[in-house]
Formats: structure tokens, C-alpha cells, sequence
């Protein structure tokens, strides 16, 4: 059974850091990627980063977010700074494995992520 368990997530100041971490097991993954809901608004692309390692960011978050894959690969952080108001999310974390020749879309619960003064 293939799981996604996100920590990192809680309360942040504008201009303050937080850091993600999603570490999946159950099974090998190709991409990982976060995406973010706001309140009253559709599941947004926020990072995503191959098996290789190679990244790419939506442009709302390109400079201050850095997405990461450690260890086994199984692991991902993301790492925001310059937090905004408007990164106040529910933060998903999502991974791709492969089974068969199908493509399987995996997502974690999600940690809330309130920014705020």
C-alpha cells in the first residue's frame, strides 16, 4: 500500500520560512511534487521534481520555494521562505510510481499552512 505522510506544516509570519517534508513508501516514484489549495480556490501546481532530481516551480513561488529529494528518494522537502500571505494553502503532497505500464497518482492529507501576522 503506497503512503504519503507530509510533516512541517503550521503558523508563519510574513517574510518567515517553513519547511515541508513528504516521505513516501509502498513503492518507487518518478515524480513528487507539492500543490496547494486555498481557501475557496482550486488545487494549485506549486514544485515538482523528477527522479533525477531536476526541479520546476510555478511561477508564484519561483525564488523563494526550493523543492528537494534526499536520501532514497522517497523523501521530499520543500523549503519556503519569504513566506506571503497569499501561500496560505493547504499544502499536498503528490507522487507518480509506475505499475504495469499505468501511471499512479499518489497524494498525501495535507498540512495547513496559515500565513499570518
Amino acid at each position: 500500500q503506497v503512503q504519503l505522510v507530509e510533516s512541517g506544516g503550521g503558523l508563519a509570519q510574513p517574510g518567515g520560512s517553513l519547511r515541508l517534508s513528504c516521505t513516501g513508501s509502498g513503492s518507487a516514484f518518478t515524480t513528487m511534487a507539492w500543490y496547494r489549495q486555498a481557501p475557496g480556490k482550486q488545487r494549485e501546481f506549486v514544485a515538482i521534481i523528477s527522479s533525477i532530481g531536476i526541479p520546476r516551480y510555478a511561477d508564484s513561488v519561483k525564488g523563494r520555494f526550493t523543492i528537494s529529494r534526499e536520501g532514497a528518494q522517497n523523501k521530499m522537502s520543500l523549503q519556503m521562505n519569504n513566506l506571503k500571505t497569499e501561500d496560505t494553502a493547504i499544502y499536498f503532497c503528490h507522487a507518480e510510481s509506475s505499475r504495469l505500464g499505468q501511471r499512479l497518482q499518489h497524494w498525501g492529507q495535507g498540512p495547513q499552512v496559515p500565513v499570518s501576522e
